[in-house]
Formats: C-alpha cells, sequence, structure tokens
C-alpha cells in the first residue's frame, strides 16, 4: 500500500517541489495551507510535472497556531516538516519563536498520532562556525552558537528550531524518528513564479536590477537535489537520529554571474559584472537597504561544508552549480517572472 506523506508548507518553494516527485514516486499525499483558498494554487503548481488527480489531499494547518495539526496528520505514515514561518528580519524582529514553536507544533501532533518518522528541513546555518571569516570545511557535528551575540535572526532562528526539535525527540519521541536536512542556497526551476523561493536572486541579476555583485560565496544546491535527499532521509534506516548537510558547489557571486552571462548569449545581457566593494555594500546596508543587512556578515566567507555523510549513507551526489543555475534561469524566463528587452529575446 502506498504511504501517505505529510508535507507542510505547500505553497513554498521547496514544498511544492517535495509534493510533486512524492506524486511521481507514487506516494499518496497531504499538504498544509495556511487558509482555505490556497489549495489551487499548490494544485496548479504541481500539475506541471505531476497529476495530483486522486492522491493530493490538503489540510488548513498554521505553523503560528495548534488548530488544525490534528487533523493534518491523522493516517500519515511520514512527514517532511519543510514549512517555516521565518521572514525577513528587519520586518519580523522575533523570528525565532515562530520558527521553534511552529516545528513543536508538528512534532507534538506527529508523536501523538504515532507518525513513523519526521523529516525536518533545517539549514547549513545551523552547521557553520559562529565566525564568518572561519575558512575549511565542516560538517554535521559542528552547531552554530546561538548565544552568539553577532549571529544574524535567521541564522539563530534556524539554529534553536533544529535544537527544540532534537530535545523534544529525545524526550516525547517514543517510536517516532528523527531526520534533518541542513541545504546550501537553494536554486533550480521553478513550479510557477509565485513560489520563487531564494532564486529571486537570480530574478534580480537577469532583470538588471542588481548595480553589481557583492563578494558572497554560496553553495548552491538544485531544488531537485534537495528533494532527492529529503525523499531518502524519509525512507532510509541508516538516516533515522541523523543531520545530513545538503549543500552543494561553493561559487562566488561573480561566478554566478558569468554562468548566466555565458550561458544565456543575449538574455543574460542586463546580469550585472561588476563586482561591489564591501564597504559599498555596508554602507548601503546602513543607510539605503535595510534588507542587505542580512548579508553584510558573509562577506568574502570561504567557509564550506562537506556532504560527505549524504554520500556515504543515501548514495546523494548534487549537480554542477552550473546547470541549476542556468536551469533556474531558463524556468525563470519562461514563466515570464523576468522581463527581458525585446531585443534581447531568442
Amino acid at each position: 500500500m502506498p504511504e501517505l506523506v505529510l508535507v507542510t508548507g505547500g505553497t513554498g518553494y521547496i514544498a511544492g517541489w517535495c509534493v510533486a516527485e512524492l506524486l511521481r514516486r507514487g506516494h499518496d499525499v497531504r499538504t498544509t495551507v495556511r487558509a482555505p483558498g490556497r489549495e489551487q494554487a499548490v494544485l496548479d503548481a504541481v500539475s506541471t510535472v505531476a497529476d495530483p488527480a486522486g492522491r493530493l489531499d490538503f489540510a488548513v494547518a498554521d505553523l503560528t497556531a495548534d488548530a488544525g495539526w490534528e487533523a493534518a496528520v491523522k493516517g500519515v505514515d511520514r512527514v517532511l516538516h519543510v514549512a517555516s514561518p521565518l521572514g525577513v528580519s528587519a520586518t519580523a524582529p522575533d523570528l525565532v519563536t515562530p520558527a521553534r514553536d511552529g516545528t513543536l507544533r508538528v512534532l507534538r501532533a506527529a508523536t501523538a498520532a504515532g507518525v513513523r518518522r519526521v523529516v525536518m528541513t533545517s539549514a547549513a546555518n545551523a552547521a557553520s562556525p559562529s565566525s564568518y571569516a572561519s575558512e575549511g570545511v565542516t560538517d554535521e557535528t559542528l552547531w552554530t552558537d546561538p548565544e552568539d551575540p553577532t549571529l544574524i535572526p535567521y541564522r539563530r532562528a534556524k539554529t534553536l528550531a533544529e535544537l527544540a526539535a532534537w530535545e523534544f525527540i529525545r524526550e516525547h519521541g517514543g517510536a517516532t524518528e528523527l531526520t534533518t536536512v541542513l541545504p546550501g542556497a537553494v536554486f533550480g526551476p521553478v513550479l510557477t513564479p509565485d513560489t520563487a523561493g531564494s532564486v529571486g536572486i537570480v530574478a534580480r541579476m537577469l532583470s538588471g536590477a542588481m548595480p553589481g555583485v557583492p563578494r558572497i560565496g554560496l553553495e548552491v544546491v538544485d531544488v531537485r537535489d534537495l528533494v532527492d535527499v529529503h525523499l531518502a532521509a524519509m525512507t532510509s534506516p541508516a538516516a533515522a537520529g541523523e543531520r545530513f548537510l545538503a549543500t552543494g558547489e561553493f561559487v562566488w557571486m561573480a561566478e554566478l554571474a558569468r554562468f548566466l552571462r555565458e550561458g544565456l548569449g543575449e538574455r543574460g545581457r542586463q546580469v550585472p559584472t561588476r563586482g561591489l566593494p564591501d564597504f559599498a555594500v555596508r554602507l548601503a546596508a546602513r543607510f539605503r537597504d535595510p534588507s542587505l543587512r542580512e548579508i553584510t556578515p558573509a562577506l568574502g566567507r570561504r567557509n564550506r561544508h562537506t556532504t560527505e555523510k549524504a554520500a556515504r549513507l543515501l548514495g546523494w551526489r548534487p549537480r554542477p552549480a552550473r546547470e541549476t543555475v542556468l536551469d533556474c534561469a531558463e524556468s525563470l524566463l519562461a514563466h515570464g517572472a523576468v522581463r527581458v528587452p525585446a531585443a534581447q529575446r531568442p
């Protein structure tokens, strides 16, 4: 009999791909939406790559409230907890409470229902040195120090949410197993331009909205590869009770821009090539664009993560960053998510 898998946050970028791939592999799927009326958006997105007819249903449940979670997990065998209520620090100063409490709501409901395994999407930023100046390669045994006063709110929230999940399972998990997946910068094709997630960076570069490229390094992971590691972690006996880094190739944003310019030809003409000095990014973050404060601590960061554990236990191999970035760009262009001048269209 096909297993019923719950995916939290079906309208999200990663969750939408999880739903689609689970359906493609023959699973029955339930996914949560925050409010009634959002179901059709999920159906429209998923239908571009998989047939949801008769095998996808919905539950209304918000990570910020208790209501709906008991019904969401009823009859469920496994849970992919992908959703996160996190926003931008400038507009949501308290990111820790919704991230941690939302995770605990899912785990309480899952353990009470006897779910076999929960796979939680964390972040590589929860397994990184506190100092952005650190170099070298780190693995899953490292935990970010949530008490470090220099951490941006996003990193602190993701770390504390994952710590709370492991503590809960140790104390109350019973027969329910927990696995966590820690991705890097998630790019790749979009199912719909309305759920573009982190690929907004690529869209901004394609549209010419960025005056230049900051000295930021990204561990680019394809959303399709990220879904693969989630599904492997969901079923592999070796994955129970484990953390798995799911980062990809390390590239500087200047390299990312080069991939786009060289791979897209005229359609990539608006992609910036000029590097932005660190001091210019810091000045802009202070006086013009507060959202840039999230990236200033990472300027020049060279620390990288190893995915040897995911390769060894789950057989996981991410694709090259260039392929991911170009597939992402082609998808955004095909969906009309980026406006390219007529003279640059094929």
